[in-house]
């Protein structure tokens, strides 16, 4: 048993998936179309799949306690940026880079007036986000447009049934392995659990809080355009807070605490499955819609109070 504690201690990831596989088990119980039929699946990895990569980018900001609360008018306008460049004879790839760097460009801000004029993150991407959503609706007009691109390229992009979910896999995979392998990985780690301690060793905090920012912008922008692509519109009234505060939800229960130091990308990967298991799952058994915010604040206390014990624990068991 105490080993059993222990290894779930370490590896933080396997409680969610424990939990995740309970869940599926219950819904798939209740509902024998859950898992096994390929709507249902393609329900649930296009829920995931958006939740999951703006959770990246938020993780890594998290790790070194900021947050990113424009990204879901990242996801917003960034579609827009590709439509107007369309429109002004780029071709799609093209306009699909183009509008990429504006999104990072966005993030590029948030990080430089919060490291360079030390403006709290929540504040500096609050203001933002009510920025964008202003800019989003005043350039669109309030009204959706259509994506023009090929067919081959509008597959690629999200329009296949399972094209998300394997951009959302292939990222998740790669942010995970740099963030534990590589030296802007260790290195965010390492600011994020002592910024003095990381300062002092020759790390450059402030250069790098900024590329993690410029990063959550990028992958905001890149879910808002795979969505896009997958719903053949853009919509000025997509994302917004909803789909952001989902991530943050996906990032906390996946194991990556508000008040940073640590964090996991797999973990929010395993979160965003939690959150789309429960929101198809009561769909699919007709529980009352929203009963889903209900359940989904309940599991952020919990994560945030397990979070909390576990660190406690771990502290200890360093003591001894």
């Amino acid at each position: 048993m105490a080993r059993t504690l222990n290894t779930m201690l370490k590896w933080r990831e396997l409680s969610v998936i424990v939990v995740a596989v309970v869940l599926a088990v219950y819904f798939q119980i209740a509902n024998a179309n859950f898992l096994l039929s390929n709507a249902s699946l393609q329900n649930l990895s296009q829920f995931i799949a958006p939740v999951a990569l703006i959770a990246c980018g938020e993780v890594v900001l998290m790790i070194g306690g900021e947050i990113d609360l424009s990204a879901g008018m990242v996801y917003a306008l960034t579609p827009f940026l590709m439509y107007f460049l369309t429109r002004a004879g780029l071709p799609a790839p093209l306009a699909i880079v183009g509008a990429l760097a504006g999104a990072a460009a966005v993030g590029a801000v948030n990080g430089m007036v919060t490291v360079l004029l030390q403006v709290p993150s929540f504040v500096t991407t609050l203001g933002m986000l009510f920025l964008l959503n202003g800019l989003t609706l005043t350039l669109s007009g309030g009204t959706p447009v259509g994506v023009d691109a090929g067919p081959t390229l509008a597959f690629i992009m999200g329009r296949g049934g399972y094209a998300e979910f394997v951009w959302a896999a292939l990222i998740v995979l790669v942010m995970h392995f740099m963030l534990r392998n590589t030296r802007w990985g260790l290195h965010t780690i390492a600011a994020g659990a002592n910024p003095t301690g990381a300062s002092e060793a020759g790390i450059r905090t402030r250069e790098l809080k900024m590329v993690n920012f410029v990063i959550s912008g990028a992958l905001a922008g890149l879910t808002g355009i795979l969505e896009a692509f997958r719903i053949s519109s853009i919509d000025p009234t997509a994302g917004g807070t909803h789909i952001m505060f989902l991530a943050v939800a996906a990032a906390v229960i996946g194991g990556t605490p508000l008040a940073g130091g640590s964090g996991t990308i797999a973990g929010a990967m395993i979160g965003a499955m939690v959150l789309g298991i429960l929101n198809d799952g009561f769909t699919l058994i007709g529980i009352n819609a929203f009963t889903f915010d209900l359940i989904l604040g309940g599991a952020i206390l919990v994560a945030m109070l397990c979070n909390i014990l576990i660190s406690r624990y771990r502290r200890r068991m360093a003591v001894s």
